[in-house]
């Protein structure tokens, strides 16, 4: 074995290990491949920040912020107020309208984003209807998965694809190559759901008939607000040292002193005599708290409280997002009080709701939080990596007005590259145009980007050059060719589904993509199979993520649906095996008609 594919081999082993343990950040792990790539000699420097500067990762950063604008905009919302209202009652109608939705926005947007933002609609409509949203959200976040097939800017592996393609010197795929293709497999999908949903499916947690954030989570008491004499016993007394939301059931919202208003104060607040303070909570526990505490209770007309009901305030759902920096922290490691100024008020994980203290209770991904909070404080987190608020507060300046220009300005954008322009550069001159005309303002543009995403992207190109550079996925490629060569091609398609699938389950699917679509083009150059025809079987098969919760989408939804690993393994295995078939079918097919 030569050197250059040993070292390959070496980094390729190393870095696929990183992956499965996770005990590294993935976007970490690529960039040190790439380094470790350049250092050895494999590839030279210019290889090895050559990803960084490639269409696929500008062309998947300006995907990221022109969905966002859509986002912004309130396009997305008022489609899942539409269905709210119109989507009926019976399950499988329900079921059908929000996947069949949630898969074509995704088609245009982030799988994530698609379905982070159902995420709220789904909940309100299990509540509405009585469906259990077991039954409902991992339809949706399949339909998310499977929407990303449907356009060549639906997911970053099809974007990542054209990129690869063109440095082999073959033709990228049009925008809408892949459209029936995804198309077939979002209906065999949604297909899948409404026929056998309700037997396949658990049927955990049924919701209520509220709508509002407040009524959803039983939290629409009113506000009380009491004063503090110089006779109570809290004066002097911290927080931490003298309420007890378990005592009481209460939460304190505020403390004002003057003219000074500090929301959520923290565990260290000290109670002082002449402050208010602003409880949420049954009254029977506000009663008690006010007979043992010594405080007064305030009269009608309270400034304060006037304050708080202006409309300047509020209640919102956040969702912890997955790989977030906060998950296996408890809300008091992370002072969430201090860093966001947010009140904590219910933690919902999975189909358990707490509405007790649970400052110590550690937070997994999926995991919804109900805080109370000045819309100025939550806005903030419209765009955070950790907490993505999940229902747009009243608050929140969302730009209908400019709802009209945002989705002109991303059909342009699409056009553009329609009509034979740079992918990355149509896209990129869109997420001008939404600058530049309003739609969203510099800052919201760069939060929009997950930069993990980016430089994951980034330091896995060099890989794939390395495998070329070296002939390692030359040796693969007569590998697989031995194995399968003198076979009917239906096998060889069989073959690589299957590899793209396995693999995409245990690493990135875009780490998936790159490795192993110069492996198969030259699989094809030696077969006589289409190499383009197998490149874009990668592609779509490193989306078949349904068996186990190792997508993002995925991640995100098993905690709030209330799954479990074998829920998984049950529905999406038999998804996997409807994924292969119905791509393996349509990529045989387009193999015969263009040859």
């Amino acid at each position: 074995m030569e050197t250059g594919i040993l070292f390959v081999a070496i980094v390729l082993a190393v870095t696929i290990l990183l992956f499965i343990s996770e005990r590294i950040r993935i976007d970490l792990v690529a960039i040190l491949a790439a380094l470790s790539l350049a250092w050895l000699g494999v590839i030279t420097p210019i290889d090895a920040i050559s990803g960084f500067a490639s269409n696929a990762v500008v062309a998947i950063a300006s995907v990221m912020v022109l969905g966002y604008g859509i986002e912004r905009t309130g396009v997305t919302s008022r489609l899942a107020n539409a269905l709210i209202r119109y989507a009926g009652t019976g399950e499988r109608r329900v079921t059908t309208a929000v996947s069949t939705t949630v898969g074509l926005i995704s088609a245009f947007m982030n799988n994530v984003g698609a379905a982070a933002l159902f995420l709220p609609a789904t909940r309100r409509i299990a509540k509405q209807t009585r469906i259990p949203v077991s039954r409902l959200m991992m339809p949706m976040g399949f339909a998310a998965i499977l929407g990303g097939t449907v356009t060549m800017i639906g997911s970053g592996p099809l974007i990542i694809l054209n990129d690869l393609l063109r440095q082999g010197q073959a033709a990228p795929f049009p925008l809408f190559a892949v459209t029936p293709i995804g198309l077939s497999l979002l209906v065999a999908g949604v297909l899948f759901f409404a026929l056998a949903g309700n037997r396949i499916l658990p049927g955990k947690s049924e919701g209520d008939q509220s709508t509002s954030v407040a009524d959803i989570w039983g939290i629409n008491q009113p506000i009380r607000v009491c004063s503090i004499p110089p006779t109570s016993h809290l004066a002097g007394k911290t927080r931490d040292e003298a309420f007890s939301k378990n005592r009481y059931g209460l939460d304190l919202l505020a403390v004002r002193a003057g003219a000074d208003i500090t929301i959520a104060p923290s565990r260290w607040t000290r109670f002082e005599a002449g402050q208010e303070l602003a409880c949420i909570g049954p009254e029977d526990g506000y009663l008690q708290f006010i007979r043992e505490s010594g405080c007064i209770l305030s009269h009608d007309g309270n400034s304060f409280l006037e304050i708080l009901d202006s409309g300047g305030f509020g209640f919102a759902e956040l969702v912890v997002r997955p790989n977030s920096s906060i998950i296996g922290k408890t809300p008091r490691e992370i002072m969430f009080r201090k860093e966001y100024s947010l009140e904590p008020i219910v933690h919902q994980h999975g189909d358990i709701e707490n509405r007790a203290d649970f400052s110590d209770m550690r937070l997994t991904a999926g995991d919804i939080i109900v805080a109370f909070g000045a819309w100025d404080s939550l806005k903030i987190l419209a765009g955070h990596r950790d907490l993505l608020l999940i229902t747009p507060p009243e608050g929140v300046s969302i730009r209908y007005d400019k709802g009209h220009l945002a989705v002109l300005i991303f059909a342009a954008s699409l056009i553009l590259s329609m009509a034979g322009i740079l992918l990355s550069l149509a896209l990129l001159t869109g997420v001008v145009a939404m600058v530049l005309t309003g739609v969203l303002k510099i800052d919201e543009a760069y939060r929009a980007i997950d930069w993990k995403t980016v430089m994951l992207l980034g330091g896995l190109i060099p890989l794939g050059i390395a495998m070329e550079k070296s002939g390692a996925a030359e040796m693969l490629a007569n590998g697989l060719t031995g194995a399968v060569g003198g076979a009917h091609p239906v096998f060889l398609l069989f073959a690589v589904a299957l590899l793209a699938t396995g693999l995409s389950l245990v690493i990135s699917n875009v780490a998936a993509t790159v490795l192993l679509v110069p492996l198969v083009m030259l699989t094809g150059f030696n077969t006589g199979v289409d190499p383009r025809a197998l490149a874009l079987l990668v592609a779509i098969c490193s989306q078949n993520s349904f068996i186990l919760p190792t997508h993002q989408v995925n991640a995100l939804l098993m905690e709030p649906g209330g799954y479990t690993t074998s829920d998984y393994l049950k529905a999406g295995g038999v998804m996997t095996l409807i994924f292969i078939a119905v791509a393996v079918t349509l990529i045989y097919a387009m193999v015969q008609l263009q040859g």
